[in-house]
């Protein structure tokens, strides 16, 4: 096979939408430029697409539901995995697409593949485990039966950080479960999506099961669709803000809804952490995905006795990484996604500055073309500072300090958002008091990862709602009848 180079693989994205398994033009025949955000340059142009669009592409999937719904649970495991070694094989067209379309670097870009890929191999095993139970009355006489149904039609908007495994996380249990579904991805990175449904329709998934509709004015085409009475799940990946109208608009026809919203996640270091192990961690959970993920580390809360250890040698590993376009050699660090996303990430480290914050390292935008930020490291953060308080979205990691445990989490949990905190300490009863203290989702001890396809993925608080990925996963998905029978 010939080595995946930029030309051949945008040529072979489609760029229409993707409706009841044709691939058609908008119906205002427009289109948007999708950029590479460390050059600048125009990758592609994607159909822009319209309300219209929006009520075909549903109208698609409720055609679909009734003979998907009945589709044997096996045939549609075997048609995910499928998918998942279709992917697997195209690992390097997958990851360079993406390294083009959002930064990343390809080291990373294959990363997500693999990670996208095993929602896909998770969920075909969790089909043909969709199961109820019977029960005798415990009054005698009559039985008690329960089963699982999909849901039904399912509305999903994917956001641009991780535009192959936000996309496979949602998709992957809904095939499973028997729900068609419409896919709005971000119209920052939604070539990623385009040519994962390409994949699907070539694994043998029926037309208008998975529907796509790509756009730059989300809103407006999203709300007719959730507006709907037809639909029946709202899914969302994105910020807080974002996700409160999504709710309301979701009450309407009191849709099921999961919702995957923003996160401040602490990183907490004891005085018993082993420190290198702590700054290791600490650079997977703060420059994965150069810094622009739910899960990455905001605050970075260090016991008083080790914190100018673990600030120097942090700043020592930060400052020494490489920038630039992430499809060359030896790139650790790609540019932010948008130019707006840069300045706002300036601007919390200017007004942490401003306040008082020490800069170890970095602290400023990288002159030249693309999206760039120097990786940073900020010390004596005074805690009024909004680079505490709001998510950073960038690779920014400020260090505030703490006397004991006690104050360690109640600082953690100062914050409206729940969904990951991090936490280094070899004290196992400190383990589980943290465990139990931490009032997040997800608790990762002694890791700077704690995604996992196996696992429930979400949050609590302004975090949102619902769990994706794991056994729980699937049931998002799914509704549970009662039947009473008598004998």
């Amino acid at each position: 096979m010939a080595p995946a180079t930029q030309k051949s693989v945008l040529s072979s994205v489609p760029t229409q939408l993707f409706i009841g398994g044709r691939w058609v033009d908008s119906s205002s025949s427009t289109t948007f430029p999708v950029e590479d955000p460390a050059t600048g340059s125009v990758l592609a142009h994607v159909a822009n697409g319209t309300i219209p669009d929006g009520t075909a592409a549903l109208d698609a999937a409720v055609a679909a539901q009734a003979d998907w719904a009945a589709t044997p649970p096996r045939e549609r495991g075997e048609i995910l995995r499928r998918a998942f070694e279709l992917i697997t094989e195209r690992t390097e067209e997958f990851a360079l697409l993406m390294t083009l379309e959002m930064g990343k670097p390809l080291a990373e870009s294959r990363g997500e593949v693999a990670y996208a890929a095993e929602f896909f191999r998770w969920f075909s095993e969790e089909a043909v485990r969709i199961h109820g139970r019977y029960a005798v009355n415990p009054a005698g006489g009559s039985r008690l039966l329960t089963l699982q149904r999909p849901v039904g039609p399912t509305f999903m908007i994917t956001p641009w950080n991780f535009p192959l495994a936000m996309g496979t996380r949602k998709i992957g249990p809904a095939v499973a479960a028997g729900c068609t579904m419409v896919v709005k991805p971000a119209h920052e990175t939604p070539l990623s999506m385009l040519a994962l449904a390409a994949v699907l329709e070539e694994a043998g998934l029926p037309a208008g099961v998975l529907n796509v509709v790509t756009t730059t004015d989300t809103a407006t085409v999203s709300e007719p669709i959730i507006r709907d009475p037809r639909l029946r799940k709202l899914t969302f990946t994105g910020s807080t803000a974002v996700g409160r109208k999504l709710v309301e608009q979701s009450a309407e026809h009191l849709l099921r809804v999961s919702m995957e919203l923003g996160g401040n996640a602490p990183f907490l270091v004891f005085a018993d952490a082993d420190v290198d192990a702590a700054v290791e961690g600490a650079m997977l959970a703060k420059m994965r995905n150069i810094g622009e993920a739910c899960t990455s580390a905001n605050r970075f809360l260090v016991h008083e006795s080790v914190a100018d250890e673990f600030g120097q040698a942090l700043a020592r590993r930060m400052g020494a990484l490489t920038l630039g376009k992430g499809t060359k050699k030896g790139v650790e660090v790609g540019p932010l996604i948008t130019d707006k996303a840069r300045d706002g990430v300036h601007e919390l480290v200017r007004e942490a500055v401003e306040q008082g914050a020490q800069v170890l390292t970095g602290g400023e935008k990288v002159a030249g073309r693309g999206h760039f930020y120097a990786p940073t490291v900020l010390v004596d953060v005074p805690a009024r500072a909004r680079v505490l308080t709001q998510e950073i979205f960038g690779p920014v990691a400020p260090i505030t300090t703490f006397g004991d445990e006690a104050e360690a989490i109640r600082v953690a949990n100062s914050t409206e958002y729940g969904l990951v905190a991090y936490a280094y300490t070899r004290d196992h009863a400190r383990v589980l008091r943290l465990s139990e203290g931490l009032e997040f989702g997800m608790v990762g001890i002694n890791t700077g990862i704690v995604s996992n396809a196996a696992a429930p993925f979400g949050g609590v608080k302004q975090s949102g709602f619902g769990r994706e990925g794991g056994f729980e996963g699937i049931h998002e998905y799914l509704e549970t009848a009662y039947i009473s029978l008598n004998p």
